[in-house]
């Protein structure tokens, strides 16, 4: 099929390609261009670019201005993992390892210290289920803050460090006279324009701490404060009543001296976040009785705090998890991680090892950074094929991945544009043409299966779960998609990935749409990923 023409030339096609009905019959219109054609997209001016093309052979079978580069959202993740998909490999596992700088004396006390070096592990044991998998839920506790509200996975996020300090104290350690440090030296830390999150080397829960609060079992009484992981270095303050039933909830998670989501303080003593009203810090927080979180639909308000300094946090949670095995530390557990008492680089023997924490298959993490539109994940990916060259700073491993890009994958420079970070907002431009092409670049590759796996299916799990419910063929379509809210605005609402098609075909796609219109309501985005969801049923049909 021709490439579509653009939405301004539509109205004066008669025969021409995209509308049925020639020879005497009144012309009916394609109903994609029906789609694209929607008020609320005509009255923004949106721009909208799609490719559908075989994935075996590359062959364009539909497009509408292919060439036009758009903001990607979070679409701009299938290049981050896919690269690093083909850098790792799917087996690819991180290795978290624990050392000594000293010995140990017939007494079980070790006269140094104890390095934990990061290895980029994406979850770090948090998300483990018992068959060796990576958990994780449609609303994800990333996005807490974002959705006012989530549905936590039910995995200790400490289970890693605590297997590590078992593992310490098997080794023959009862008491540390030295201190524990992080090693956190694997790449720089850098932060995303997409939030300003800092990304680094250790994570413990992803660097957030949960909190929740559940409603009292009458009015007036107070609610349940509640927050994970429990550690020695930080406590939730403040107060909550439970309101009567349909009353509306007041509730407000706040970090330290930031004012906001972000806590600065966790080296320091006395660090805690404040649960309070929307208004003041000295309100106290009010949840109703039958409390439902507004789009996540369960019965538990979750928000989540930011941890500023991981290096620190995850000092003190392996103290902690040190202490609980039998491992006595004279070092103070509320401190700042001493990153001045590491021995130089790769400078770690195999005889001073005393633990080792493997991660699950890096299969298994891209499943979840693409399942859920995990930003942190995406970055670390980014790294990671850095990583493999030897690059340490983000800069670097942009310069790495997009010459994997070009001289591996065969994507034309020009085609893509990403110069700051791995997940995508707010400033990663790709072509529809060349999203396509990766996809179907990728398709021939031998961590296709991984690929495909990773990707949400629509109306059925992940980011896409409430999307295209009642599309004929949804679990045929593979999607990532991606948002760019600015101001108010939908910049960029897209979405590409692979179909089965009905008629046995294999296809890949790309389905952007820029400028889709003033965001009043959530539900705005919904309607316009639902749109875009209607566009697939129809390719899923038609070829």
């Amino acid at each position: 099929m021709p490439a579509r023409i653009p939405l301004v030339m539509m109205l004066i096609i008669s025969c021409a390609g995209l509308f049925a009905g020639c020879g005497g019959h009144s012309a009916q219109p394609d109903p994609i261009v029906q789609i694209m054609s929607k008020p609320r997209y005509t009255q923004a001016k949106s721009q909208w670019s799609m490719v559908v093309m075989d994935a075996a052979t590359g062959e364009v079978v539909d497009s509408v201005q292919p060439d036009v580069l758009s903001l990607t959202g979070s679409v701009r993740k299938l290049f981050s993992v896919g690269t690093a998909l083909n850098a790792l490999g799917p087996d690819h596992r991180f290795q978290t390892t624990v050392y000594r700088t000293g010995n140990i004396d017939a007494s079980g006390t070790l006269a140094g210290d104890l390095i934990l070096q990061a290895s980029g592990d994406l979850t770090f044991g948090g998300r483990l289920k018992a068959d060796g998998t990576i958990d994780f839920t449609d609303f994800d506790h990333n996005d807490a803050r974002a959705f006012e509200g989530a549905l936590l996975t039910p995995e200790d996020p400490l289970v890693a460090l605590n297997d590590l300090a078992s593992q310490v104290r098997a080794a023959g350690v009862s008491r540390v006279n030295g201190d524990v440090v992080i090693d956190d030296r694997l790449f720089d830390s850098f932060r995303v324009p997409n939030g300003n999150v800092l990304i680094s080397p250790i994570l413990v829960n992803e660097n957030l701490i949960d909190v929740t609060l559940m409603p009292g079992a009458s009015a007036g009484q107070p609610g349940a404060l509640d927050w994970r992981p429990k550690t020695s270095a930080f406590t939730m303050q403040g107060t909550s009543s439970t309101a009567a039933l349909g009353a509306p909830a007041d509730i407000a998670v706040s970090g330290d001296a930031l004012g906001d989501g972000s806590l600065t303080c966790i080296s320091a003593p006395n660090c805690a976040g404040t649960l309070s009203g929307a208004a003041s810090l000295t309100v106290p927080a009010s949840i109703p009785l039958g409390y439902r979180a507004p789009l996540v639909g369960n019965a538990l308000f979750v928000s989540a705090l930011r941890v500023e300094d991981p290096a620190s946090f995850a000092r003190n949670a392996f103290i902690d998890a040190l202490v609980r095995a039998g491992v006595t530390v004279s070092a103070p557990a509320v401190a700042a991680n001493a990153s001045g008492k590491l021995p130089a680089m790769n400078s770690y023997g195999s005889a001073q090892q005393v633990a080792r924490f493997m991660s699950p298959p890096y299969s298994e993490a891209a499943r979840l950074i693409l399942k859920v539109s995990l930003n942190t994940g995406a970055n670390l990916s980014l790294m990671y094929v850095g990583l493999n060259q030897g690059a340490r700073t983000v800069s670097d491993a942009l310069a790495v991945e997009r010459k994997t890009l070009t001289s591996d994958i065969g994507l034309p420079g020009a085609s893509f544009d990403f110069p700051t970070n791995g997940s995508g907002t707010p400033d990663s431009r790709a072509t529809a043409r060349t999203t396509a092409m990766l996809l179907s670049v990728m398709s021939h590759r031998s961590t296709y299966p991984a690929y495909r796996n990773a990707l949400p299916v629509l109306g059925v799990d992940g980011s896409l779960a409430g999307v295209g419910t009642t599309v004929a063929g949804k679990e045929h379509i593979a999607v990532k998609s991606g948002a760019t809210i600015t101001d108010g605005q939908m910049v960029a609402m897209n979405m590409a990935g692979y179909i089965d098609a009905r008629s046995g075909r294999k296809l890949c796609f790309a389905l952007f749409v820029n400028n889709a219109g003033p965001l009043a309501a959530f539900s705005d985005t919904l309607d316009v990923f639902n749109d875009e969801a209607q566009i697939l049923g129809i390719v899923y049909g038609r070829y």
